[in-house]
């Protein structure tokens, strides 16, 4: 009896040693640099932000915050990544919702979801465009609708099944259109091809047609989003003109699942004075991006929410998984 009570007083030993060590590198966090996957490609309007709130984070919490980008599928590298981290807090990302809330909808086995990976905050809204070049036959999204019924369009996107793809997605659908899907890793490229008139028009996320669109290269003619962009006022959204197609598309930080609630909130903490911050602000207004903060549990409750939405979409359209 008296080894029975010696074991299990040493069992008890190491789980609370366990326990309290946990604790100490919970308090002591981030004991090492950070590092921000951007799953998007280098230059985008992702990982410009990323850096910029990644500064700020170091600024908050002593560490440095190393930004690394993984591309590909639509976000699925970078965030599948994220996923397989050690839930340690030192392995974060930034990225549109949709690698989360869209693409396990339709890529069969991917293992994205609200519950294997963690939301931390919300921090921009990204309102999607569609865009022709400045000398387009194309004035109005009602022309391109028109031709497209009539003959094949070409358009590029920043890949299968991303929030910018699936409002182009969901108008050929509606209107009937007869449309030739070209993907590309992140928008800059789709752009590129769009200037070099291989495609007839591009859908992104607006801020990354800015540039094109000041300098008179380019021609935004509506946007998929509940709201217009702000920078571009008098551009109207599909719904203003009529057509019952909305894509809405929120970005922010994302952590593993498992990681530590201690470490959660010292990160949303930190993302918190991020955006409130002079340097991000100016960030976002020079790359044309609206800052639109959300703390951990309204970002979480809102990819749960945008992850049942996209599923119960997908279904109605009766969608199959490849």
């Amino acid at each position: 009896m008296n080894k029975w009570i010696q074991w299990m007083s040493s069992i008890l030993g190491v789980m609370i040693l366990g326990c309290q060590t946990s604790a100490m590198a919970q308090d002591t966090y981030p004991s090492r640099p950070i590092t921000l996957i951007n799953p998007w490609a280098a230059g985008s309007s992702t990982d410009i932000m990323a850096r910029a709130v990644a500064d700020q984070i170091y600024k908050q919490l002593g560490q440095s915050v190393v930004v690394v980008s993984r591309d590909g599928g639509s976000g699925v590298i970078g965030m599948t990544v994220l996923m397989q981290a050690p839930a340690d807090g030192l392995t974060l990302a930034f990225t549109p919702m949709t690698p989360v809330t869209i693409q396990p909808h339709h890529l069969k086995d991917l293992k994205l979801s609200p519950e294997t990976i963690q939301p931390v905050c919300g921090i921009t809204e990204n309102i999607l465009g569609l865009s022709v070049r400045a000398d387009s036959p194309f004035k109005t999204i009602a022309d391109l609708i028109a031709t497209g019924k009539t003959k094949s369009l070409s358009y590029g996107s920043p890949g299968p099944n991303s929030a910018p793809f699936l409002a182009v997605d969901d108008l050929a659908r509606h209107q009937k259109l007869d449309l030739v899907h070209i993907p590309f890793k992140g928008d800059a490229a789709s752009i590129q091809e769009l200037l070099a008139g291989r495609l007839d028009f591009a859908t992104s996320i607006a801020a990354s047609t800015a540039a094109q669109v000041k300098a008179g290269n380019v021609r935004l003619l509506a946007v998929a989003s509940e709201r217009r962009h702000p920078g571009f006022a008098d551009v109207p959204t599909l719904k203003e003109l009529g057509i019952d197609v909305t894509q809405l598309s929120f970005a922010g930080l994302f952590a593993p699942r498992g990681t530590p609630p201690q470490i959660l909130t010292k990160l949303d903490a930190a993302c918190s004075v991020a955006v409130k911050s002079d340097p991000v602000k100016e960030a976002a207004l020079k790359s044309n991006q609206i800052l639109a903060y959300q703390s951990m549990p309204q970002w979480e409750q809102r990819v749960r929410d945008e992850f049942q939405k996209q599923g119960a979409a997908f279904r109605a359209a009766g969608g199959v998984r490849p």
